[in-house]
């Protein structure tokens, strides 16, 4: 996948259903679901942390092309990181990896 539009549709048509994932800015079900795989920017990433900084990079903070990817899992009402991503292929790779598609 190189990008969530991509991914949303790939997901739709292998009738994954709606509230097992959550994809930033694509697909955000209303009401939000107990618990859900997503896909978002890092929080706290690009706009606060400079590149080249005490945690840039693909670890940390932001990465030369602007962005930093999160992956993980929404449970119990919190936000558990699983992976980061330089790239957005990259996340959606691992969104779809995480949802066995």
């Amino acid at each position: 996948m190189t990008d969530r539009h991509t991914l949303e549709r790939a997901l739709r048509e292998a009738g994954v259903p709606e509230a097992y994932y959550w994809i930033e800015g694509v697909h955000e079900p209303t009401p939000t679901p107990p618990d859900f795989v997503y896909l978002r920017t890092r929080p706290g990433g690009p706009a606060d942390r400079p590149v080249g900084g005490p945690t840039g990079g693909a670890a940390g903070g932001a990465t030369e092309g602007g962005t930093t990817w999160e992956t993980g899992v929404y449970e119990r009402g919190a936000h558990e990181p699983v992976a980061t991503h330089d790239s957005e292929a990259g996340a959606c790779d691992h969104l779809r990896t995480l949802l066995g598609v």
